[in-house]
């Protein structure tokens, strides 16, 4: 199990150095360059003040030559500075957003899982019944289903005309003044609906994965012999078939950790919600290099860890592949 750690662990080191330096060419290829829009937005400027700030930000220097730089920081843990007018450690501005990123993606998934995989076996189990044809409609549906536009349709009914939950921000206006309890409560309302936005898509996915997957192990040898020999059909299901029938389904745990980051740009500007995505389209809006290099680099890192923890689980699972 240890040799299996190290040699994910080089893997998960060479990925997030491939994914760093395809990030950082790519953005550059963008036209334009952030001191355009200080330059636009002032008509007295000089080509000569232009090229200062320029040279201020190290754009003067050639692409690679500016990789290297940023390379050089990052392995000390070091962003650099946001290219903003606040001129903030670009870490500052990601921590402040990155609790709620992780926040809202962690409580997403245990939705997804927690609601995907007994709805999976539920319909495997019962094959062709009206349950599971009702099942397979509704999740086909959601599959199939914008996530921005669903998101606009819930904040209609149950922000606008409801009035049940907000449909803006994480905390209310008088959360200061609430109790501990309140505080709870009032964060919890406000998270509803971009958790249940931010789960709905790819809980139908897991749920037809789960149902393809149970329906293939039912169908073997040894879930037939259990049977036979008289064993309660719970125990058959959850005891003997169910872990073998988990495996496809944690390969998917890695998988639904880039949908979620990536979704969360959209939610998080519908929603107002101060997160990593938010800022992640500001960033990219006002060409701010080093915080979008930043946020890519933390979001590789999360996704590669969700890999890492998906591999560590199926070789948790299934001892094959601790002896491989």
């Amino acid at each position: 199990m240890l040799k299996y750690l190290l040699k994910r662990t080089s893997e998960f080191l060479i990925t997030l150095f491939g994914i760093t330096t395809i990030s950082f060419f790519i953005i550059h290829l963008a036209p334009g360059k952030p001191t355009d829009i200080l330059s636009e937005l002032n008509p007295k400027i000089t080509p000569e003040a232009r090229e200062k700030l320029e040279k201020y930000y190290g754009l003067d220097k050639p692409i690679p030559v500016q990789y290297l730089m940023w390379l050089k920081r990052v392995i000390k843990l070091d962003f650099g500075e946001s290219f903003s007018t606040d001129r903030r450690p670009v870490w500052d501005k990601i921590k402040e957003r990155l609790p709620i990123t992780i926040g809202i993606n962690l409580l997403s998934m245990l939705l997804i899982f927690a609601i995907g995989i007994p709805i999976g076996i539920s319909s495997a189990t019962r094959q062709y019944s009206t349950y599971d044809k009702v099942t397979t409609v509704i999740v086909f549906i959601g599959y199939a289903m914008p996530g921005f536009w669903l998101a606009l349709l819930l904040m209609l009914l149950f922000g606008v005309q409801l009035q049940w939950l907000p449909i803006s921000g994480i905390k209310s206006m008088n959360y200061e003044t609430l109790s501990f309890f309140g505080k709870v409560v009032d964060i919890g309302k406000h998270l509803i609906l971009p958790v249940f936005v931010a789960a709905f898509g790819s809980l139908a996915g897991i749920s037809r994965y789960m149902r393809s997957s149970m329906l293939e192990v039912i169908r073997q040898d040894y879930i037939v012999t259990a049977r036979a020999k008289g064993l309660p059909e719970s125990v058959v299901i959850y005891k003997h078939a169910l872990r073998n029938a988990l495996l496809p389904v944690i390969t998917l745990l890695g998988l639904s950790v880039p949908g979620l980051i990536g979704g969360s740009v959209i939610f998080e500007q519908i929603f107002s919600i101060p997160g990593m995505g938010q800022l992640f389209w500001l960033s990219v809006m006002q060409r701010d290099y080093p915080v979008v290099m930043g946020l890519l680099t933390i979001g590789g890192v999360l996704t590669l860890i969700g890999n890492m923890l998906a591999d560590i689980c199926y070789a948790i699972a299934d001892p094959r592949i601790r002896r491989q």
